[in-house]
């Protein structure tokens, strides 16, 4: 199995993205630039965090364009997992591979801090060695990670269970004193309709091992390696 990490000029998040799938996780990881055309023999793809093209414009804008995302949208569109995390979900939701947007937090402030997050569905290739309801603890940082969607697109996600990911306070509920950026119903995480997409604010692969103050993100890119596995045996 091998995951194909993309580096966007700006990217800050790649290598730990690399270190935990290669050293953590222990699969195949490669770095791929962003003027790439083709993603190789990838079998799972990770936008990383940071600040493509210095978030110019607007955030996920530009990068948006780089040639390796027409790449990645076919990857995407034959099935195969692909996964934004902070700037990577910027990203995504930028090229139309996730519906909604990002605006600046609620206090125009950057967030960083360690935040409790719920898992709310777990039939995503990025949730499936989760368990429904799981509360991780995992650190988020960024200006504008506040998800904002217009409230038909907003009541289909919650219909069509495309919220994977949700803000919670410390005893595991969906509350205003638990949301850090002032996204609507507390969302972290989403995926597409065809479910192999996820985006996600917080930075799961800052949070693989106890010396970084939790490893629970460790099960997000777990989940990954457990789905391909299954979808191989199925096959």
């Amino acid at each position: 199995m091998t995951v194909a990490v993309v580096v966007f000029p700006g990217s800050n998040s790649d290598a730990d993205a690399y270190y935990a799938v290669s050293h953590v996780i222990g699969v195949g990881a490669v770095l791929v630039w962003h003027k790439d055309t083709e993603l190789g023999a990838a079998d799972a793809v990770i936008l990383p965090g940071g600040f493509a093209h210095g978030d110019y414009l607007r955030t996920g804008a530009i990068a948006r364009f780089s040639p390796i995302m027409g790449a990645v949208t076919r990857f995407a569109g034959r099935g195969g997992p692909v996964l934004g995390i902070c700037n990577g979900f910027q990203v995504l939701l930028e090229a139309g591979l996730l519906p909604g947007a990002m605006v600046r937090n609620r206090g125009i402030k950057f967030v960083s801090s360690m935040v409790p997050v719920r898992v709310e569905q777990t039939d995503t290739p990025f949730s499936a060695a989760c368990t429904g309801g799981q509360v991780l603890s995992l650190p988020i940082a960024h200006g504008e990670g506040n998800y904002f969607a217009d409230p038909d697109v907003l009541a289909e996600i919650e219909s069509n269970r495309q919220v994977v990911f949700r803000y919670v306070d410390g005893h595991g509920e969906a509350t205003p004193e638990g949301n850090p950026n002032g996204s609507l119903n507390n969302i972290a995480g989403i995926c597409n309709r065809q479910r192999n997409v996820v985006g996600l604010m917080p930075h799961p692969e800052r949070a693989c091992e106890s010396s970084l103050g939790s490893h629970d993100g460790r099960v997000v890119l777990a989940s990954v390696v457990q789905s391909l596995a299954a979808g191989a045996a199925r096959g």
